[in-house]
């Protein structure tokens, strides 16, 4: 198993010597500094609690500033746990992209976009009532929701209107296409969840 944090820049396009365009997601994955180590004898399981991002100290906690100095790590954004197979990395050591080969299959995690309030339609891919026999407002309906008389009661996760996005999504299998380590930069085939600037992590995945 091995994890990094990064940051998703975007979409592009590469060319295959062939001349076929592929597209790919480009993502700024790491340095990530290791900022602390759980263990199974102290806190149950096996993990690094790494840093991605710079970020200045007078805008933490007084606890984390407190955590980063006595690790000797530089204060980071965003702070994260993940799980990595090499149990012999010590705190103050730093992941970089070059942990993925060009090849790789991985999974990676972020928090999908906000699309704000939205309708059966857009969200649940509803296909609306019909468009004649005298209807003239129920193209974008849900439709029926219940039974009047018995149970006379809407069940539990029915599927609505409501807030759409801004949920953690895992996109798995992913081909690493490049690894571009004097600028940090991996890039993916194919789209990753979340917004241009958005954290994301990226760890190898267990699919086959």
């Amino acid at each position: 198993m091995k994890e990094i944090l990064g940051k998703k820049l975007g979409m592009t396009r590469i060319f295959k010597e062939t001349g076929e365009a592929v597209p790919v997601t480009v993502i700024e994955a790491g340095p990530c500094p290791i900022v602390a180590r759980k263990t199974v004898d102290k806190h149950g399981y096996d993990a690094y609690q790494v840093g991605f991002g710079a970020r200045r100290k007078s805008r933490l906690t007084k606890p984390l500033v407190g955590q980063f100095v006595t690790s000797g790590v530089e204060p980071t954004q965003y702070l994260r746990e993940v799980r990595y197979t090499d149990s012999e990395l010590e705190v103050g050591a730093v992941l970089k992209v070059d942990v993925f080969k060009v090849g790789e299959r991985v999974d990676v995690t972020g928090v999908s976009r906000g699309l704000g309030f939205a309708g059966t339609i857009k969200r649940h891919h509803f296909s609306g009532g019909n468009k004649t026999h005298g209807q003239s407002d129920r193209l974008r309906a849900p439709g029926s929701i219940g039974q009047s008389s018995y149970p006379s009661r809407v069940f539990k996760g029915m599927k609505m209107s409501g807030r759409m996005g801004n949920e953690k999504v895992t996109t798995l299998n992913l081909e690493v296409v490049d690894v571009i380590e004097k600028e940090n930069l991996i890039l993916l085939k194919g789209p990753v969840p979340g917004f241009r600037g958005g954290l994301v992590k990226i760890r190898s995945t267990n699919r086959g």
